[in-house]
């Protein structure tokens, strides 16, 4: 070989070598430094209240954009109403003072977008009514069809004398309901009732054929505890999906019993009670996933679901764990509100764990943190592998006198350094 091929060789191979070097060094610094801006969901729960005029929504985008987050869940169905146009449901009281042909979610879709932020249409499936403050329009849910309103069995048998479309069945349901207000937040319509499902259906299947969000987040997809619902709506479906499963010794003594007493059936069979509540939600978000899925494809679908998978099923006959495997949600949002920094690294363990490969956003009780503990939650959160945290929430941390004035500020320099880019594809 001559000298200008020895030269040419060692040429090449030194080429080869540098190049091998720079994937190499490429490979450790993209594991030693992530950069999660380019994946990572960082959202702001932001309540109906915030959306209730032009100036709150433009402070709202211009906060959210200026502190790193980029995604906004913002609640236009907080109690059966409506914070858009054009809704099946009666309009909500606080717009009353707005124009007409003001509509909340399009200016926070239109100021959103343009601001680079990904607006997710944050809907209450079964939460339709405050107990404390019952609503003023006359055609809301809770007028028109008391019948569908989930029922307590503590008086489930008082109502069932009372004839639903009378005052007195909505009061008295309202009532004990405002005695037990730190457990029970008000009214919900039944997962059951195969009209209310439909009513539920058709709400989230006009809103997203209407408005171009990037997703939708369901919230209060649950009951309230495990003893609703002993409505005779629901009990009356639940009799008709098992009678004729039954033996007929079994059959006849629950008819037998079922005129003096409304639990004939539910009692007789508690273990397929409690399956069939359990299934019917699930039944519920299902249809509420394929009707976003079918009217708008590319929207994500995330649910808001209590952080431990074992008290949600047995004590709010939520069954997440099921959603997630029947492929159910895109993301769920496990309500890690602990003010102990241990517990909030259980919950989240778990919730990632039971998740498998789906998206999980932790959400963050900040409401009840110092900024610094928030901080702390975001990078534990981002350390246990999930894709992104939500902060509960805007309006508590903007609005009330007990939060640090520049509490998103200090948030957003220590977790988010820079405003992460927004793709309507990640999550």
């Amino acid at each position: 070989m001559s000298f200008d091929g020895r030269i040419a060789r060692a040429a090449a191979a030194l080429a080869i070598v540098l190049v091998v070097w720079v994937a190499a060094v490429a490979h450790v610094t993209v594991i030693a430094s992530p950069d999660p801006s380019n994946t990572e969901t960082r959202a702001l729960w932001v309540l109906r209240s915030s959306l209730a005029t032009p100036q709150s929504i433009a402070t709202l985008v211009k906060s959210a954009r200026e502190h790193g987050f980029n995604t906004l869940l913002v609640q236009v169905r907080g109690r059966g109403d409506a914070y858009y146009l054009g809704g099946m449901e009666p309009r909500a009281s606080e717009l009353l003072r707005q124009p007409d042909n003001f509509d909340p979610l399009a200016t926070v879709l239109d100021a959103g977008h343009a601001a680079g932020l990904r607006i997710h249409a944050w809907i209450n499936v079964n939460l339709v009514s405050s107990a404390t403050e019952l609503p003023s329009a006359r055609e809301h849910l809770i007028y028109r069809h008391p019948s569908w309103l989930m029922v307590p069995r503590d008086i489930g048998q008082q109502l069932a004398a009372i004839d639903s479309e009378s005052p007195g069945y909505v009061g008295t349901l309202a009532r004990w309901t405002r005695t037990r207000s730190a457990e029970i937040e008000g009214l919900y319509v039944s997962p059951i009732v195969p009209e209310a499902t439909d009513y539920t259906d058709s709400i989230v299947r006009d809103l997203v054929r209407r408005y171009p969000v990037d997703g939708v987040h369901f919230d209060y997809a649950r009951y309230p505890s495990d003893r609703f619902d002993y409505s005779r709506g629901a009990i009356r479906e639940f009799r008709s999906a098992v009678r004729g499963t039954l033996p007929d010794t079994t059959r006849r003594d629950l008819d037998a019993q079922e005129p003096d007493d409304l639990f004939a059936y539910p009692d007789g069979l508690p273990d397929q009670w409690r399956s069939f509540r359990l299934a019917r939600m699930t039944a519920l978000v299902d249809r509420l996933h394929a009707t976003v899925k079918r009217e708008r494809p590319g929207a994500l679908v995330s649910i808001a679901v209590a952080p431990d998978l074992q008290e949600a099923r047995q004590q709010r006959l939520q069954d997440w764990g099921a959603w997630l495997n029947a492929g159910l949600a895109d993301a769920i949002c496990p309500m890690a509100y602990t003010t102990e920094a241990a517990r909030f690294v259980e919950q989240i363990t778990a919730a990632r764990d039971a998740a498998g490969s789906r998206a999980v956003w932790a959400g963050i009780g900040s409401y009840r943190l110092t900024p610094k503990e928030t901080i702390d939650n975001i990078l534990t959160a981002r350390r246990l592998g999930v894709s992104g945290v939500v902060l509960f929430s805007y309006d508590s941390l903007t609005s009330s006198s007990q939060a640090p004035p520049d509490y998103l500020s200090l948030v957003g320099r220590a977790a988010f350094t820079a405003p992460p880019p927004a793709t309507a594809g990640s999550r």
